[in-house]
Parts: C-alpha cells; sequence; structure tokens
C-alpha cells in the first residue's frame, strides 16, 4: 500500500491496529489448551467447495484419534488471506500450519517464517516425493513444506470429433509446434476457430512459463536474476509461434474470458485448447457432454521431443509457521494428511475429479489400484506426459513475468516487431532487478 497523505497514514495505522487485534483471538498460539489438549490451529485459504469437504472429514476424523492434540481448522476466504495472515503474523498470531503455495515458500524461508520440516518429518517422508517436485519445497538443502498437489499449467485438449471431420488422427495428436499450427488451420471452419491459448498479457505472463523454458531451455532473466535474457535469439522462435496463432486467425482476437477459464472449449467455440490440469475438473462439473468428446495430450514441443518442459507446475503445500510453540504437533499432523497412508490422499485426487495431480509415487500406486482412476480419460496422460517433465513456476517478482507477457502480445498483434518486443522486454526485466534490487537474490534449492 502507498500512503501519501498524513491523514492517510493515520487512519491505516487505526485501520491496522483494529486488524491485528480482531485477529489475535483466532490466530495460532499453540500453547493453548483445550480440555487438556494442545490446540493447533490450521489455516486453509478457501478453495472449490469439495476441497474444504475434504479438508474437514480429514481433520475430524484426525482429531478423533488424538487424545493429546486438536487441529482448530479454520477456512480463510482467498481475497483475505494475505490481510489476515500479515496481521496475525504481526500479533503474533500466525496459524501453526497453513496452505502455501510453491512460489511463496523461497520467500518465507528467507523471512524465517517457516519451520524446517527435516528431524519433525521423517525422512522416508521427502523420499516418496517425485524427483522434479522435491526442489518445489527445498532451500539450500533443507525442507520447509511438504507439497499436496500439482497442477500443469498447460495441456492441450482436443474434440477428437471435429479432428476425424478434418481428416486428422484423434489418436496422433500434433508433436511440434509446426504440426499444431497445420492443425489448427485445418481446425478452423465457420464460426470454430482452430484453437484458444493465451493472447493478453497478463495471461501470457504466466501461461507461457512451460513454453519459455521448451524455447530455450530457461526463462527470460540469469538463473540468478542478475540480468535480463528476453533478447536471446531462441526466444523469437516463441513469438513467431504466438504470432501465427493470432495473426492466422486461428485463435479468438477477442476472447470473452482469460486463459484459465475453459468455456470457449466447452461451449464449442474452438476445436482445441491450451489450458490447465484445472480445465478438466471445469469440463466435468460444466460441460460433461464434452468430456466423451475430448482428448488430452502434452502441449507440443517446438521441436516435437516430448521429454522437454512445456508446462510449468503450480499448487500447494502446508508449512509449519517458524515460531509455532507446538512444531512437532503441527508437523504430525501434516504427515497424517500428507505424508502419511496413501489412501488419504488419493481420496482428495478422486473427489477433485482427478483434476489435479499426485506428488507422490506411494499414491500414484494407490490410484493405481482404484478403476475409477485407471477408467479416468485424462489423469494417466497428464500425469506420465506432462506431470512427469514439468518445472517450478518461477519465484521472481510478477513484474518480471508481466514484461515477457507484454513482448509476446506486443509481437503477436503487431504493436511492435519481435526484436523490439525483446528489446522492451530486456530493458523492463533489468530496470526490475535494479529497483528491486534482485542480482543474486535468486532462490537455492
Amino acid at each position: 500500500m502507498k500512503i501519501k497523505r498524513n491523514g492517510t497514514i493515520a487512519a491505516a495505522l487505526t485501520a491496522a491496529v483494529l486488524a491485528v487485534t480482531a485477529l489475535a483471538g483466532c490466530g495460532g498460539d499453540s500453547s493453548g489448551q483445550d480440555g487438556g489438549k494442545t490446540v493447533v490451529t490450521f489455516w486453509q485459504q478457501k478453495f472449490e467447495d469439495y476441497q474444504q469437504a475434504w479438508f474437514k472429514k480429514y481433520v475430524d476424523q484426525y482429531n478423533a484419534s488424538q487424545d493429546k492434540v486438536k487441529i482448530d481448522y479454520q477456512v480463510v476466504p482467498a481475497d483475505t488471506w494475505q490481510q489476515k495472515l500479515k496481521a496475525a503474523q504481526a500479533a503474533g498470531k500466525a496459524p501453526d500450519v497453513a496452505t502455501t503455495s510453491y512460489g511463496n515458500i523461497a520467500s518465507g524461508v528467507a523471512q524465517g517464517q517457516f519451520a524446517e520440516l527435516d528431524g519433525l518429518l521423517p525422512a522416508e517422508a521427502f523420499t516418496d516425493v517425485k524427483d522434479n517436485v522435491k526442489s518445489f519445497v527445498t532451500v539450500k538443502g533443507k525442507h520447509y513444506a511438504y507439497p499436496m498437489l500439482v497442477e500443469p499449467s498447460t495441456v492441450l485438449y482436443y474434440r477428437t470429433d471435429l479432428v476425424k471431420a478434418a481428416g486428422l488422427d484423434p489418436a496422433s495428436p500434433p508433436k511440434s509446434w509446426a504440426d499444431l499450427i497445420t492443425w489448427a488451420t485445418k481446425l478452423t471452419a465457420g464460426n470454430v476457430k482452430g484453437m484458444s491459448i493465451a493472447s493478453a498479457a497478463p495471461d501470457l505472463g504466466w501461461s507461457s512459463w512451460g513454453l519459455q523454458y521448451n524455447a530455450c531451455g530457461h526463462l527470460p532473466i540469469e538463473d540468478d536474476w542478475s540480468k535480463a535474457r528476453a533478447s536471446d535469439p531462441c526466444f523469437t522462435k516463441l513469438l513467431e509461434f504466438y504470432k501465427s496463432l493470432y495473426q492466422g486467425g486461428l485463435i479468438p482476437k477477442q476472447p470473452k474470458v482469460g486463459y484459465a477459464d475453459g468455456s470457449p472449449y466447452g461451449q464449442g467455440e474452438v476445436a482445441m485448447m491450451a489450458g490447465g490440469s484445472w480445465v478438466v475438473g471445469q469440463l466435468k462439473k460444466e460441460f460433461p457432454a464434452m468430456v466423451a468428446k475430448t482428448a488430452v495430450a502434452a502441449f507440443p514441443s517446438i521441436d516435437g521431443d516430448a521429454t522437454k518442459t512445456t508446462a510449468t507446475l503450480g499448487g500447494w503445500t502446508l508449512t509449519v509457521d517458524g515460531k509455532s510453540k507446538a512444531k512437532q504437533q503441527a508437523a504430525d499432523f501434516v504427515k497424517y494428511l500428507l505424508a502419511g497412508d496413501a489412501a488419504i490422499m488419493a481420496d482428495f485426487f478422486q473427489v477433485s475429479g482427478f483434476s489435479k495431480y499426485t506428488v507422490r509415487t506411494s499414491v500414484d500406486a494407490a490410484l493405481a489400484g482404484k478403476p475409477e482412476a485407471t477408467a479416468d480419460p485424462f489423469m494417466k496422460v497428464i500425469s506420465e506426459q506432462v506431470v512427469k517433465y514439468g518445472k517450478q513456476e518461477p519465484a521472481y517478482p510478477w513484474d518480471i513475468a508481466l514484461a515477457f507477457g507484454t513482448a509476446i502480445e506486443s509481437a503477436m498483434k503487431g504493436s511492435a516487431d519481435i526484436p523490439a518486443s525483446l528489446r522492451t522486454a530486456d530493458k523492463a526485466i533489468n530496470d526490475v532487478i535494479e529497483k528491486q534490487q534482485l542480482k543474486g537474490t535468486a532462490p537455492i534449492a
């Protein structure tokens, strides 16, 4: 918050005091007792309704099994999460356990917010985590969170009926960007566009991370955040790809919704869609008739190499507060919910409609024995062909992602040519590095 006037400062301070005071009674004073039991507060950021029901089910089961510990489960709306969490932390009342996104772990560790989980959780809990996810919760070789799930940012969805009608083979989806252009061209007919993909800078800023890795093997900034790399020649091909889709009339030029919403595909406006794995859940809930007509594949690679990253993996973890007075009891609950009996997390993925994906090999094995999982038309492909090769979302400031997203939009819509768009992104990223003093501050796994 930027405060410019003294009167505003006073008002803001008053509001802050009131907020902290209001939260003082609902934070995580782990030394609290309830009937002789240690109270461990657990704040969960509000997600889909089924998630709250799932969390409550297992919190209740855990509480029923405990003689000395009680989990105080609280759901916090997403739009007030940051405000409430910061106020609680300022008052020394932070929750003992909280849902935390992967992107916030490194910065939280730097600020001393999270407890190290090594020693609180058994070592085998982390050996069960998939290799390409372990680094998501690791800072300088130590673990500060336990992963719950991943959601790939980019999956290719396509209409098998329209693909067949266009003379294409739905059993052999496009492998390269050139193949995808060919498919999108053949599938563009009448009022139906060949595909949908992000076309506005805010969506392009994050949805293209996987394709940035695909094109160059790195993001448009040095790994240590010392300088921009947006002008690297390899990014030219990425912008050419987006430009071909847009200027070739293969995607909607004025989409009604953003990238995260799969409704244009569900409503039959496009034949293919680049979308996150969460769209699986949207199709099953809002457009069930479209599910039988839909197949999924890993998004095509620049050169057809299916082992190269085309999607980043976002998702959620549970963390233990660094100042908690009941760290072990909090960690024991995390172990029970996320790192213990694989059937618990297998149940979560089932109730999610298999729209989110596992981070533990033992949970994969548990799901392999469930007919509902093995029969799901999307789970196997996304798990084995997308999640397996996904990379973590970057932790750098959003301004950097937006600068590169702006470059893509500028090039694809013809506001500037590709070299100029990339030079502008380079300058913007370097400005962010300088103003925010980012050089050398990149988190080290």
